[in-house]
């Protein structure tokens, strides 16, 4: 399927690995020159090397100056902003309860997978209203709408990025600028690896996903082709959610 992208522009957050690096990668074989925004140098230049014509951009999320100067760079540089791709995200502590949460990490979470997109869109609407069929398009997870035992912060957080991006949406219905979600259960990326361990990708009892994958979900809701999707996305979870947990 042609997606119309050839020659559109899109900034990725989270690019510096993982599903971030995988989007960025993708968004470039459709012919769409990418900006890369990360804290990491180092993992943004190893990104950049794969993307050619990209333009890496070293910032926080969280940090709204550092933010605001970052999508500024982007939007001059690439000339027009087409579409937002948030994949930064951090898991937060895993397999504590409340009980054994600091506050400092709870809000670690919120700062990170939810302050950090609502900053870097702020930063960006202006420049996505001037684009035609501009899009967004927010990673989150499963576990927005499932939860594992001692993910509370983690969980609340995707479920709470679910909810911005529907309420965007409808504050963008006249600005010709869509936002969706893809919402994967687990994907094999060193977050993944670093949260479960690499034992638990050796012979998997639970189906894996890959970045790629998670990638080709995001590139169609990026795409024009996708113009009626608006308010919601995809839960690429192999259908775990439908399926009920009575013992009957």
């Amino acid at each position: 399927m042609e997606l119309q992208l050839h020659g559109r522009t899109a900034l990725v957050t989270g690019a510096a690995g993982g599903i971030g690096r995988a989007v960025a990668r993708a968004l470039t074989a459709e012919g769409v020159r990418v900006a890369l925004l990360d804290r990491s140098a180092d993992g943004l230049a190893e990104t950049a090397a794969l993307c050619a014509g990209s333009v890496p951009l070293v910032a926080d999320v969280t940090d709204e100056t550092a933010v605001g100067l970052a999508v500024a760079e982007a939007a001059t540089v690439l000339g027009a902003l087409h579409t937002v791709v948030c994949c930064a995200g951090i898991s937060g502590p895993v397999g504590s309860g409340i009980e054994q949460t600091s506050l400092a990490a709870w809000q670690d979470v919120f700062a990170v997978n939810v302050t950090g997109a609502f900053l870097v869109l702020r930063a960006a609407l202006p420049a996505l209203r001037e684009a035609p069929a501009a899009s967004v398009v927010l990673v989150a997870s499963d576990s927005a709408f499932v939860a594992s035992p001692g993910m509370a912060p983690y969980c609340a957080s995707k479920a709470a990025l679910v909810q911005f991006g529907r309420a965007l949406s409808v504050d963008l219905a006249d600005d010709d600028v869509r936002v969706t979600t893809v919402s994967p259960s687990i994907v094999d990326t060193p977050m993944s690896r670093g949260d479960l361990g690499d034992e638990a990708f050796a012979a998997p009892d639970f189906p894996v996903q890959s970045a790629d994958e998670i990638a080709a979900h995001v590139v169609y809701l990026a795409s024009p082709r996708a113009r009626a999707v608006n308010g919601s996305g995809i839960l690429s979870d192999f259908g775990y959610s439908a399926r009920s947990g009575f013992p009957a």
